[in-house]
């Protein structure tokens, strides 16, 4: 929609991204398998977890009127955060395609409606694979789109395997009283991605436009056995035993990407 929407009252319109991460390690002994979760669980406790839901809010605009945080014994954390709304555009606002902002760069735009995150971290008891994933999603409702904090997000985390849905519901109405089930062109969630991170991730999407749903998987192109062996260095490794550990991890990676167990 090129022309800017009169609406009849309040954009009653809710835009949702669900934002997932995995991380794939290979640690070789039960001390290096506790070790890697406790990295993890030190990497993204819920403080960390907490500044980076709030730099997400303040990407998209939000205004937080609760957090509730909590790690989890063993292992584990959540982040929620309710958000309210302002009808505040900044000046350069735009509903185009395009990458948000990074860190430094950090604009606002809107506010609505909930953040949430939740971890889980696990380890395989044999095989020596961990596995970390974060749970992100975002809600809003109004003008611009959640879609403005994914660039943020994964630039946040050591993401491995991506998965994306986006989700516009409802509808609002403009002074004529027609019904509009979305207020800004969508193709895909790609185009919501710097051209870097394209090019580091393989990808495909699976979109139903007709019902604005919208899901993008990605996977890490490139992989250095070095990123994902823990407390030990590939070179270190016995050829035959590094050449077993790749296939290992490529499967998992595989697997988690194509959400089906490989043979």
């Amino acid at each position: 929609m090129e022309n800017k929407l009169e609406l009849h009252g309040f954009n009653n319109l809710t835009k949702s991204l669900c934002f997932n991460i995995y991380d794939i390690c290979y640690a070789r002994t039960e001390e290096q398998r506790e070790a890697y979760i406790d990295y993890i669980d030190e990497m993204y406790n819920a403080e960390r977890l907490t500044q980076i839901l709030t730099d997400v809010v303040k990407i998209i605009g939000a205004n937080i009127l609760n957090i509730a945080h909590q790690d989890y014994d063993p292992h584990g954390a959540s982040v929620t955060m309710l958000i309210a709304e302002h009808e505040v555009v900044p000046e350069g606002h735009s509903s185009e395609a395009s990458p948000g902002p990074l860190p430094e760069t950090l604009v606002g735009h809107l506010d609505k409606s909930h953040v949430t995150v939740h971890t889980y971290p696990e380890s395989h008891p044999y095989e020596g694979i961990s596995t970390f994933r974060a749970d992100i999603d975002v809600s809003t409702c109004g003008l611009i789109s959640p879609l403005k904090a994914l660039n943020y997000l994964i630039h946040s985390f050591d993401s491995d395997i991506v998965t994306v849905d986006y989700r516009i519901r409802g509808f609002t109405r403009d002074v004529d009283g027609k019904k509009h089930y979305t207020d800004h062109d969508m193709s895909s969630i790609q185009d919501y991605l710097t051209e870097d991170t394209r090019a580091a991730y393989q990808m495909m999407d699976v979109n139903v436009y007709q019902d604005n749903l919208f899901h993008t998987k990605m996977i890490l192109r490139e992989f250095n056995l070095d990123n994902y062996v823990f407390g030990v260095n590939a070179s270190d490794l016995d050829p035959q035993e590094a050449d077993d550990i790749h296939q290992r991890l490529q499967k998992e990676m595989l697997e988690i990407f194509y959400s089906r167990n490989l043979p």
